[in-house]
């Protein structure tokens, strides 16, 4: 798997829709919390290669099969899970945060149901006071594993990826149950928005995707 993100990785062309968005790519020294679903993984893997970004890891074997890939990409690791090890797992996310380094989330896996997301980020935002960052790779030609219960996508050579990033979601250290619900909602209504926008992004013509754009960059109201 690491020899194919190596191999497929340095010909695919970005485009990134709410760069202004992303904690990551602003560098203002605030870690951020990545949000992503399951089937991202592969160009997520290669896009935030060699940033330093901490990941939750399954404690199971194929996590560790996993953890050795993302490892060698320079993602550092957290063991954990949503099904085992989830608190350990947070603990250790919220120490890499603590000391400065951004985390990130698959937030359907690791076993489904696809596009649900888990409470981890949220529970870990208003633990730090860090921001939540959701985030969709889309791809313009892709293998797609369509009996895999996450669609699993690997792109092929020369594809077109686009990255779209919501605006930040802040959760309050002192959040009461509901509000911790409602920052849930709110989480997975973004990550459905920039799943849906990224995935129609490639039909659309280019004066929709300026609009688009413009809408991400706070220009105007979708």
């Amino acid at each position: 798997m690491y020899s194919v993100i190596r191999l497929i990785g340095p010909t695919l062309r970005l485009s990134i829709v709410g760069a202004k968005n992303g904690i990551q790519i602003r560098n203002t020294g605030e870690p951020g919390i990545g949000a992503i679903w399951h089937r991202c993984i592969f160009s997520a893997a290669w896009v935030w290669r060699h940033r330093g970004i901490v990941v939750m890891n399954t404690v199971n074997f194929d996590g560790q099969w996993t953890r050795r890939v993302v490892e060698r990409l320079g993602f550092g690791t957290a063991q954990g899970s949503s099904s085992r090890g989830a608190v350990e797992g947070l603990l250790a996310m919220g120490r890499q945060i603590e000391a400065g380094k951004h985390v990130a989330f698959t937030i359907d896996g690791p076993r489904g149901p696809r596009y649900v997301a888990k409470p981890g980020p949220v529970i870990l935002a208003r633990r730090t006071g860090c921001p939540i960052s959701p985030v969709h790779f889309a791809l313009q030609h892709a293998f797609t594993f369509k009996k895999s219960w996450d669609l699993f996508q690997i792109p092929l050579p020369f594809s077109r990826v686009v990255m779209f990033i919501a605006p930040p979601i802040y959760v309050p250290k002192e959040g009461a149950p509901d509000i911790m619900k409602t920052k849930q909602a709110e989480m997975q209504a973004a990550l459905e928005r920039v799943r849906d926008d990224a995935e129609s992004w490639f039909a659309l013509t280019e004066l929709h995707r300026d609009e688009l754009r413009d809408v991400y960059n706070g220009r105007s109201k979708k």
